[in-house]
C-alpha cells in the first residue's frame, strides 16, 4: 500500500483509494471489551473522510452509548493503528446524533459475538419495545435452546445484560438492543 503521508503518492492516489486503505486499518482495531469484533464491524466507526485541501483524513466516530467508558480507549487506539500504518495527518470526530443502534452491527460481528459466547441483539431497535431483555428468551450462544432467563439487567458491561441457560446451565452475556 502506497505511503498515504508522502505527498507525492497523494497526488497519484485518488480519495477513494486512500479512504479504502484507512478502512483497512480501522478494521484492524479491536473492541476493547469484544477483542472478537473490530470498531467498523460493530458500526462505531461511521465514515471515513478525505479533505483534499488539508490532505487530512477525518474519522467519524459514535460510541454505542453516550456514556461508554471504552470511548477513549477506541479513539486511542484508532489514533494509535493509524500513525503505526504511517497516517498521521488525521482527526477523529466524535459524533452523537443520531445516536448509534445496534443495528450497525454487522451480521459478520454478529456470528462473531455468538461464537465467543455472548448472544448478539436479536431486533432491529424498532421492535425494541417489544424485546426488552427481561421480557425476551434470548437464544443460548453455547446450545442455541431459548430456555434462558434474566440474571440481571447488566452484564460484564453496561451494554450487556447478564442470562443464564436453563439447558446447558452457562451463564451469558447478551449485547441489549439500543
Amino acid at each position: 500500500m502506497a505511503d498515504i503521508n508522502n505527498r507525492s503518492d497523494l497526488k497519484m492516489q485518488s480519495d477513494d483509494t486512500l479512504i479504502a486503505a484507512v478502512w483497512h486499518y480501522l478494521h484492524e482495531v479491536q473492541d476493547p471489551e469484544i477483542p472478537v469484533i473490530d470498531v467498523v464491524e460493530l458500526g462505531v466507526v461511521r465514515e471515513v473522510l478525505y479533505h483534499q485541501a488539508a490532505q487530512q483524513f477525518e474519522i467519524i466516530i459514535t460510541p454505542t452509548y453516550s456514556g461508554c467508558p471504552a470511548t477513549k480507549t477506541i479513539a486511542d487506539d484508532i489514533a494509535a493503528k493509524l500513525r503505526e500504518k504511517g497516517v498521521t495527518n488525521f482527526m477523529l470526530t466524535t459524533v452523537l446524533s443520531p445516536a448509534w443502534t445496534s443495528d450497525w452491527i454487522s451480521a459478520a460481528a454478529r456470528e462473531k459475538l455468538r461464537q465467543f459466547g455472548i448472544a448478539p441483539p436479536e431486533a432491529a431497535t424498532a421492535d425494541i419495545q417489544q424485546l426488552k431483555p427481561e421480557a425476551l428468551r434470548i437464544a443460548c450462544p453455547h446450545c442455541g435452546s431459548r430456555n434462558t432467563t434474566l440474571i440481571s439487567p447488566f452484564g460484564s458491561t453496561p451494554c450487556k445484560s447478564l442470562h443464564r441457560c436453563q439447558t446447558c446451565l452457562e451463564p451469558f452475556d447478551y449485547f441489549k438492543c439500543h
